[in-house]
C-alpha cells in the first residue's frame, strides 16, 4: 500500500470533515467562466515522507510524474521563467505578452548573490554547501522576493526549501503558502521528492525525509465530488523510483534519467478544472 495514498486520503478526509469553508468570504480565485472559486481549507498541514523507504507517488489516479519532473528542472535547473522552455501547458494561464511568468520561480533562483566564498545563485549555493558544508544549518532557498512580487504573474505557492544533512542523509522541508489539493498536492510532492534525490546523488549523500509544510491546504468547491470519489478507491502497491546513477552533475539531469517502475493506478476522474 502506498504511504503517499494514505497521507493524501487522510488530508482530504480531514479537510472535508473539519475544514473551514470560504463561501461567505471575499475571495480572489475564480473559475474560467467568472464564477468565484470557494474552498474548504485547513491551516498548517505538515506531511512527512521517508524517501529511503518509498517514492511518494499516489496510485489512486495517475500523476504525470514526467511533466512534474520537467517542471522542477525548468525551475531549478534551467532557472527559467519562459513558458516556451517548459514541455507542458500548466503555466499557460499566467503567461504574459513577453512569453514569461514575470520575475517568478526560476527567475528568482537564477539571481546571483554575494557571499564570502564568491557569487552564487540560490541553486548553486545549495550545491556548494552540500558538498563543502553539508552539516550547515543555513542551506536554504527562498523565492518569495517582496520587492519583485508586483512583477510576478503569480505569487510563488511553493516558495522555500530548507536542506539538512543528518547521518549522511539529505532531508528537506518544502514550505508552501497555498495548495490546490486535487490539482497540485501529489504533483508538488513528486517533483520535490525527485529534487531531493537529485541533490543527494550529486552530493554523495543518501536520501532521508521530505517534509511538506502547507499553510493553506484546500479543496475547491468544484473538486469536492472528485475528491470523494478518490477516497473510495483502494490503494495499490507503491512503485519503484529509479534514477540514472551515472549523473554526478545536477545540470546534466534530463527527464529521461528517471523512471517509475511498476506504477499501477486507478482510472481517470476526468478533466480537473483549474481556478485562476
Amino acid at each position: 500500500m502506498s504511504i503517499a495514498d494514505e497521507i493524501f486520503k487522510a488530508n482530504c478526509q480531514d479537510i472535508i470533515d473539519n475544514g473551514y469553508s470560504t463561501e461567505n468570504e471575499k475571495v480572489r480565485p475564480h473559475w474560467p467562466d467568472g464564477t468565484l472559486a470557494y474552498t474548504i481549507k485547513k491551516f498548517g498541514v505538515v506531511n512527512r515522507y521517508d524517501l529511503s523507504k518509498e517514492f511518494p507517488i499516489t496510485t489512486l489516479r495517475y500523476t504525470n510524474w514526467r511533466a512534474a519532473i520537467d517542471e522542477i528542472l525548468w525551475i531549478w535547473q534551467k532557472k527559467s521563467n519562459r513558458v516556451e522552455d517548459l514541455n507542458s501547458h500548466i503555466w499557460d494561464e499566467w503567461v504574459g505578452e513577453d512569453g514569461t511568468i514575470g520575475k517568478a520561480y526560476g527567475y528568482q533562483l537564477g539571481i546571483k548573490h554575494k557571499y564570502k566564498e564568491g557569487e552564487f545563485d540560490q541553486v548553486d549555493r545549495v550545491l556548494y554547501d552540500l558538498k563543502n558544508n553539508p552539516y550547515s544549518r543555513r542551506i536554504m532557498t527562498n523565492i518569495y522576493t517582496f520587492s519583485d512580487l508586483h512583477e510576478m504573474n503569480l505569487y510563488p505557492c511553493a516558495y522555500s526549501m530548507t536542506f539538512n544533512v543528518t547521518d549522511g542523509k539529505l532531508n528537506a522541508i518544502l514550505n508552501q503558502r497555498s495548495q490546490d489539493t486535487l490539482a497540485a498536492n501529489n504533483w508538488n510532492v513528486v517533483q520535490y521528492a525527485a529534487l531531493v534525490h537529485m541533490f543527494a546523488q550529486v552530493s554523495g549523500l543518501e536520501v532521508g525525509e521530505f517534509v511538506h509544510v502547507i499553510s493553506d491546504m484546500h479543496i475547491y468547491d468544484r473538486h469536492v465530488d472528485m475528491i470523494k470519489e478518490l477516497l473510495t478507491r483502494p490503494s495499490l502497491p507503491a512503485p519503484k523510483f529509479t534514477i540514472n546513477k551515472e549523473i554526478t552533475n545536477f545540470y546534466d539531469f534530463k527527464v529521461e534519467d528517471f523512471n517509475i517502475e511498476g506504477y499501477e493506478y486507478g482510472p481517470s476522474i476526468g478533466r480537473v478544472p483549474i481556478a485562476i
